[in-house]
């Protein structure tokens, strides 16, 4: 969320950033600056009329203690809380639209982003790796898969419907043992803290880090019944939500806090599924595990001082890289435009794997600075330790906020199938991966 204070003095700026956005600042802000004059009159008119009611009960006081008739006062005393009470309902609910004007307006991005409307408008920025020659025709994953036994679409769609897959045999353990070497290189070479948080969260939660109001269609929320209500269709809402990544639960974990200064940055790590009610354009990316309601991950999320977000931004996507590079999977960054750069963020890099059975590039991570956007949603605080000033402890700030996918599992296992395809129709395991295989090197047919 932005300041109240910057929007209301650089309103042209943040109504320039969101036309740089696709956004219509009219829809999102309407007459903002009318309704923020409103709120604050109604909060002037109201504070000189309590102190017009404080020389009134003063007046009260003298008169009745000098015998004499209080009565008029004491009627316009009674007209003025009227009066104010009337004010503070004004001013309740000119807050209550700032409140929802200021919660629907993305971040404003950074002006080394590029403008533009769409992914074709991204600026790619690095290239890493070769692109491996086939002697024969490269397939997709979900041909790779099928063939070998290892993932089965249409056992998940019997039991959950489309956009769901099920891991078999060797192919269930390479997804497991992908998780467990991606925990072990950001904990052990990156220096990030490992946690395991839970896979549902509240709506305060998803408010503090931009999934809520804006994108609850995007979500699966929780219904609790008992089985005499579940048998007659009658269900209760509750305020549990399955969590659409990791990085709401891992961000959420200093919500509401102050942070001590010394302890910034602040690194860490967690495996998680993921659940994602949107699954894209209609007709888009229907074959295979591209996108799918159902996904795990590995995050990464950073807490920092304001003036090393960017220093940590770029720390946070070669963390990242670093996996891909060490599985040897070629890659590309890609800075993202106006138009494609996330609600919450002010600058975001993806990471696109190279897919030779599908002869493209597709996100593997995407790593964002979301600057003190989501810190003043959720309220994540530090107390800066320059010492006093003039007498006082230094004035509480609100932290940067980093995350970025470290990476999404489910894309690295299909990236691997598609990379490491042989001409016999096994699939090579990178070397790295060998010890949490149990020295398995290909994943072959089983007889």
């Amino acid at each position: 969320m932005l300041d109240l204070g910057f929007v209301r003095g650089n309103l042209e700026f943040v109504e320039e950033k969101l036309r740089a956005r696709g956004a219509d600042p009219a829809a999102l802000l309407g007459d903002f600056r009318a309704l923020d004059q409103s709120r604050r009159q109604a909060i002037t008119h109201a504070e000189q009329l309590k102190a017009r009611r404080n020389e009134l009960s003063q007046q009260v006081g003298a008169l009745k203690k000098s015998g004499q008739d209080a009565t008029a006062v004491m009627e316009e005393t009674r007209a003025l809380k009227d009066k104010l009470d009337e004010l503070d309902r004004s001013a309740a609910s000119f807050d209550e639209q700032l409140r929802f004007a200021l919660a629907s307006i993305p971040n404003v991005t950074r002006n080394e982003v590029p403008t533009g409307s769409s992914e074709a408008d991204n600026v790619v920025v690095k290239t890493w790796g070769d692109k491996r020659s086939f002697d024969f025709q490269p397939k997709p994953h979900w041909e790779i898969g099928e063939s070998l036994g290892i993932l089965d679409l249409e056992r998940a769609a019997k039991l959950s419907g489309a956009r769901f897959a099920v891991y078999m045999g060797a192919g269930a353990r390479l997804e497991r043992a992908l998780i467990g070497f991606m925990l072990d290189m950001h904990t052990q070479e990156h220096g990030y803290k490992e946690v395991l948080p839970p896979f549902m969260v509240n709506s305060k939660s998803l408010f503090g880090t931009g999934q809520l109001p804006k994108f609850a269609e995007d979500l699966f929320r929780c219904s609790d019944a008992d089985a005499d209500s579940a048998a007659r269709g009658e269900f209760k809402d509750s305020d549990h939500w399955l969590i659409p990544t990791a990085e709401v639960p891992v961000t959420n974990l200093y919500r509401d806090e102050v942070l001590d200064e010394a302890r910034l940055p602040i690194s860490l790590t967690a495996y998680t599924p993921c659940f994602r009610a949107e699954a894209g354009a209609a007709g888009k990316d229907t074959r295979g595990i591209i996108r799918q309601h159902q996904f795990q991950k590995v995050e990464l999320v950073k807490f920092t001082r304001p003036e090393e977000s960017d220093a940590e931004h770029e720390r946070l996507t070669r963390d990242a890289e670093e996996i891909l590079e060490v599985l040897k999977l070629p890659y590309r960054r890609v800075l993202l435009c106006t138009g494609d750069t996330g609600f919450s963020s002010a600058k975001t890099y993806d990471l696109e794997v190279w897919l030779p059975g599908q002869q493209l590039y597709r996100e593997i991570s995407s790593c964002s600075n979301f600057e003190a956007f989501q810190a003043r949603r959720a309220s994540i605080r530090y107390r800066p330790s320059a010492g006093l000033q003039g007498g006082s402890k230094a004035r509480l700030e609100f932290v940067h906020t980093l995350n970025g996918s470290g990476l999404a599992v489910g894309r690295t296992w299909l990236a691997i199938l598609e990379n490491y395809q042989q001409a016999d129709g096994s699939v090579l395991i990178p070397e790295a991966l060998k010890p949490y295989m149990g020295g398995l090197d290909r994943i072959a047919k089983e007889s």
